[in-house]
């Protein structure tokens, strides 16, 4: 099989990926059968192609043409999981920072980055396990992270976790730098290392830093602007300046600019999309400039999760409301009634759109004084009991002050010449970064992860970030030559249906049948090689990958691999 080998090589050379393997990685011992750079990148263009656990690479690699995997004729029978185990050892041993900064710079000169704005962001990678001994001790001289419970981004608060760092470009928002930190690391506490690095990396300070409300603390934004950098962020919903707009929104109201007005995405015949802008007058706390955005696709989402917020948190009221009426109701008291309705409210965020009142009412009940069977002469006893009901109703004046905030969200930043406009696009870029942990996680399935050991868990979690870089290239190279030759989608899909966007797990895939096949004479042990032919759409796919056809074959050996 040879598969899309041939273009994971390619874009592998053009970022010096492979280069940086030999450089940083040990060179191999007496007693290493295999070189842990060629472990390494066996490893990684597994996780591109076919993402095997280490315990069937063997059989993975005995399927596919090992010359483009570095390895001899049966080299694939020095694969076991022990010995892979071991080159994520040396992997983790090395200087990940060098390789990375090597790998990096290598692919910007080749493609050509724009490093005058990036985005960072976050996400947890969550573990299925104990991992008792993952407490952050030192390995070789080099610490560990601890692999433990936290605020966990994929609603699995009960499983361990460690945090994922990821620094992209603007276009094409290719992966340039990521870290891993300890599982309960909160975001507001990475931003200035990560930023000392990037100032590093790009060799000036003055590139636009984009990210979420966790950069906003007055430590983070004051120590990149200390030292000349630029930064873009969200002013967090907690903060004092949203009730301050508010009321003046309310009291003097809004001279909004529209900015940017593009196709509905969502409908094509639908109404278009239209962001508005409003340069604050008053600073931030910690005196940065403040742009209030209105987006209509956003507005039309606030007032649609609002009303289903308020719809389920009726139904659950309800819900309420008829167990506390039920004849054995454990609800006993208003003190717990009052509990279980702070729950649904705060469940689904409507304290302050729903008034719900819980009333005691005194019901009469007579039973026997005595034991017995009643009769003329029973006498009988008042015992009074509490009866509980719920009253609730939405508060008009709440959500209407709510509805006037629907669509508008607040953008903090230090540079003073940037316009409305270009304002709003820097902070567009951010979802894409949002879509390479997509990719992260469901394309590439950076978990279950099938490592015991930190160490080398987090060598693959490097792996996993050299493999976002080869896929952001690869769709980066792609669209840029569809939007040079001004084409507005490929066929790659299946019945050559069109694709506007392609991804480069829709592009390796068309490639994935692809083969050759060798014929050896059983009398001489002459060996004959024979290559599929491509197809005209993987031709003009490699045409645009910037990959001549004839070059795809090109390093495949023509001695067969010894049976």
């Amino acid at each position: 099989m040879v598969g899309a080998l041939p273009i994971i090589n390619h874009f592998l050379e053009l970022a010096g990926v492979d280069e940086a393997l030999q450089r940083f990685l040990p060179q191999p011992g007496s007693r290493d059968r295999l070189a842990p750079a060629v472990g390494v990148g066996i490893l990684l263009r597994n996780l591109l192609v076919a993402r095997e656990p280490l315990y069937s690479l063997r059989d993975w690699c005995r399927r596919v043409e090992g010359s483009l995997l570095g390895l001899p004729g049966s080299g694939a029978e020095l694969l076991n999981d022990d010995r892979l185990g071991r080159c994520l050892d040396k992997l983790f041993e090395a200087d990940r920072a060098a390789l990375m900064t090597a790998a990096v710079v290598q692919a910007a000169r080749s493609f050509e980055l724009n490093l005058e704005e990036l985005h960072n962001d976050s996400t947890t990678v969550t573990l299925s396990g104990e991992y008792a001994d993952a407490k952050g001790q030192r390995r070789n001289g080099k610490p560990t992270h601890r692999i433990v419970h936290g605020y966990n981004k994929d609603h699995r608060p009960d499983l361990k976790q460690l945090l994922y760092l990821l620094t992209t470009t603007a276009e094409g928002a290719v992966p340039i730098w990521c870290s891993v930190e300890h599982g309960n690391t909160t975001d507001d506490k990475t931003h200035i290392g990560t930023w000392s690095v990037l100032r590093e990396l790009v060799g000036r300070p003055d590139f636009l830093y984009v990210a979420d409300s966790k950069l906003c603390t007055r430590e983070n934004m004051d120590h990149i602007a200390r030292h000349g950098g630029r930064f873009i962020t969200v002013l967090p919903r907690t903060r004092g300046e949203i009730q301050s707009f508010r009321s003046w929104q309310e009291k003097f109201g809004v001279e909004w600019v529209e900015v940017l007005r593009r196709p509905n995405s969502r409908l094509k015949d639908g109404p278009d999309d239209v962001f508005k802008a409003y340069e604050s007058q008053f600073p931030s706390d910690e005196g940065y400039r403040i742009v209030w955005i209105w987006s209509s696709q956003k507005a039309e989402w606030d007032g649609l999760s609002r009303r289903r917020r308020v719809a389920r948190a009726t139904e659950e009221l309800q819900n309420l409301a008829t167990r506390i009426q039920a004849p054995r109701s454990r609800v006993k008291d208003a003190v717990h009634a009052q509990e279980l309705v702070k729950g649904i409210l705060a469940r689904t965020r409507t304290e302050e759109l729903i008034n719900v009142a819980v009333e005691v009412q005194e019901e009469e009940r007579f039973k026997q004084a005595a034991p017995g069977r009643p009769g003329k002469q029973t006498i009988y006893v008042r015992v009074p009991r509490e009866k509980l009901q719920l009253h609730w109703s939405t508060q008009a004046a709440a959500l209407e002050l709510e509805q006037a905030m629907d669509g508008i969200f607040p953008l903090v930043l230090n540079d003073r010449h940037m316009t409305l406009k270009d304002v709003l696009l820097a902070y567009k870029h951010q979802p894409r970064l949002e879509r390479r942990f997509e990719q992260l996680k469901s394309v590439l399935d950076v978990m279950p992860v099938f490592l015991k050991s930190p160490s080398r868990i987090e060598a693959l979690l490097f792996l996993y970030f050299l493999a976002l870089l080869v896929y952001s290239l690869i769709e980066l190279q792609l669209r840029r030559q569809m939007a040079a030759e001004g084409l507005a989608d490929l066929p790659l899909y299946p019945e050559e249906r069109a694709c506007e966007r392609p991804t480069a797990d829709r592009v390796l895939h068309l490639f994935g049948d692809v083969r050759c096949h060798r014929l050896r004479s059983p009398s001489d042990g002459s060996c004959r090689i024979f290559k599929d032919k491509l197809t005209q759409r993987q031709a003009v796919i490699l045409q645009m990958l910037g990959m001549p056809p004839s070059r795809y074959f090109t390093g495949i050996q023509e001695v067969p691999r010894k049976s």
